[in-house]
């Protein structure tokens, strides 16, 4: 049953590579011209790198022997000429594979982050921020790695070994049975451990991710930590987590410096049988002591590359492992796809329908039963609720961040789901409950980094949203830079930016408050609910509030 087991995993692995290397092929493939070059290149310095123990052999058992020095100078020559051909092959080989592979993983890092932005929010709820963090950093790292170093090393090294075993069969096949005695043993070491540094590799990363994940969530929540004194709590559980890290990274080290020594010492073996049986091959007539250097030569340059190749297995491990992990990440489709009607939202009637609306986040625990609701065009409706009622979740399926059990949501009588996702932004907004800040100044985060709207048009919309006078007392007024995540505006002024955002890109559509003005004194929330008086009659607008002052004029 083990043995099953084992042969079954072993298929799985090698299904897995396959599958990994057809995704590598399909980034590089742009690429083919450059690679084919330094393949081309690869082979010739492998070529170039048999050279220097055979023009050493020739020198031995020729003009050294006879005592030809005029002899030497040819051999000189050719072995200084082949070390210099050999730097320029090398330095060339190594500059336009990496310039190659980085091209490609740009591309692949291109794909990888369109596919993490097209998903739903069922995925960021579900997926740590961790995890999404070291598929687009760590595990990129690596297959940068092996794309850019480890092939080089990988290929050049096979041809290498290739090579010094047809030369050293030419040369005396006596002394190459002696002196290749212990390769098959090198080989099967590398099967046995390959399987256990990639495993070992594989729980080391995902280990990693939870411990980046972890950081993420403390950090993010740390006002939360300090508020409740959760200090003590949580650096105990770092420190769990943090010996987790090691306990794995410790495993992984040793399963890798065990498979080194291992290969050190049968490399010294084949060395020392090459001496003992290439020295009674002298002393017995049936080699040269020519051939005896050159053997030795051949035989540290056939293990170097194989203690080389046994540097990058770990490498190469942890490469696959990343793929394996990036790969299961681009399979992961969208359950949020693009309607394939085509409107033009200007034409679109902007009334809302749900009829009959089923609704969970989890299969068994229903949100919304059975709700309907019809707001005419240009009407304003006012939702009332206790915290958990489903207020927010109506939001997120009215512009679809969410597709529902059953039912449908219409606008203008058309089933968002037939629409595409830039039609539907431009027939219905929301005012977030928890608004966010990006990293730029609050013009930035007014226009959202759009170079087609004015400044006036811009104070317009925080005017009609009461927001003007605040970011006019910020140092700089409409070019003041904020602190990541906002964090140097309080959370009523947070609200007001996020308000006037939406009136300044949707000034027709839908507009949902999703307890915009929950976290606004009671006289800016008076303001503003005389701005809205203005800007949104005639618009059909849905105001999500959990108390009944924000909504009385609804």
């Amino acid at each position: 049953m083990a043995t099953k087991d084992s042969s079954r995993n072993q298929q799985n692995d090698s299904d897995s590579d396959s599958a990994l290397l057809w995704m590598l092929a399909r980034f590089l493939r742009p690429y083919w011209k450059t690679l084919l070059a330094v393949c081309i290149m690869l082979v010739s310095v492998s070529a170039l790198g048999l050279l220097p123990p055979f023009l050493i052999q020739q020198a031995v058992d020729g003009p050294i022997t006879q005592g030809d020095l005029n002899g030497l100078a040819p051999l000189g020559v050719i072995y200084l000429g082949s070390i210099v051909l050999l730097f320029v092959l090398r330095f060339s080989s190594t500059y336009l594979l990496q310039t190659a592979g980085q091209n490609a993983l740009v591309d692949l890092r291109q794909v990888l982050f369109d596919h993490i932005v097209l998903q739903d929010m069922r995925f960021f709820n579900t997926t740590p921020v961790g995890q999404l963090v070291a598929r687009m950093s760590n595990d990129i790292e690596a297959l940068t790695e092996l794309v850019s170093t480890s092939f080089v090393v990988v290929v050049t090294n096979l041809i290498t070994v290739a090579g010094i075993v047809i030369v050293m069969f030419g040369l005396n096949w006596r002394m190459a049975l002696i002196g290749l005695a212990v390769l098959p043993i090198m080989i099967g070491t590398t099967i046995y451990f390959r399987r256990r540094i990639r495993a070992n590799a594989s729980r080391y990363h995902k280990t990693v991710a939870d411990y980046l994940a972890y950081v993420n969530e403390q950090l993010g929540g740390m006002l939360v930590v300090q508020l409740f004194g959760l200090q003590t709590r949580s650096r105990g559980d770092f420190d769990i987590i943090n010996m987790q890290v090691r306990d794995v990274h410790s495993e992984w080290r040793d399963s890798y410096t065990a498979y080194t020594s291992i290969l050190q010492v049968l490399t010294s073996v084949g060395l020392a049988l090459v001496l003992w049986g290439g020295g009674q091959g002298v002393l017995a007539g049936w080699a040269t002591l020519g051939t005896l250097i050159a053997f030795v030569e051949y035989s540290r340059r056939s293990f170097e590359p194989l203690l080389q190749l046994a540097d990058q297995v770990a490498q190469i491990q942890t490469a696959l492992a990343a793929g394996d992990r990036i790969a299961r990440m681009l399979r992961v489709e969208p359950r949020i796809q693009d309607g394939a009607r085509t409107v033009d939202p200007a034409a679109v009637e902007r009334s809302v329908t749900l009829p009959h609306v089923n609704f969970s986040y989890d299969p068994g625990t229903p949100v919304l039963r059975d709700v309907s609701l019809h707001v005419p065009a240009g009407q304003r409706v006012a939702i009332v609720g206790a915290t958990g009622a489903g207020k927010t979740s109506l939001a997120g399926l009215l512009t679809r961040l969410y597709d529902v059990d059953s039912g449908c949501v219409c606008i203008g009588g058309i089933d968002v789901r037939e629409l595409s996702q830039t039609d539907l932004r431009e027939l219905v907004t929301v005012v977030p409950q928890n608004p966010y800040c990006f990293d730029g100044t609050v013009a930035d985060n007014l226009c959202l980094f759009r170079d087609d709207f004015s400044r006036e048009a811009m104070r317009h919309a925080a005017e009609m949203a009461r927001a003007a006078p605040f970011i006019e007392r910020l140092p700089g007024s409409y070019d003041y830079k904020l602190l990541p995540g906002g964090a140097d505006l309080s959370q009523g002024q947070r609200q007001l930016l996020a308000l006037a955002r939406a009136l300044l890109h949707s000034p027709d559509s839908v507009l949902v408050l999703d307890e915009a003005t929950s976290s606004i004194d009671t006289e800016t929330e008076a303001l503003i609910q005389q701005a809205l008086e203005t800007a949104l009659h005639g618009r059909t607008s849905i105001i999500i509030a959990h108390r009944l002052s924000t909504v009385r004029d609804a």
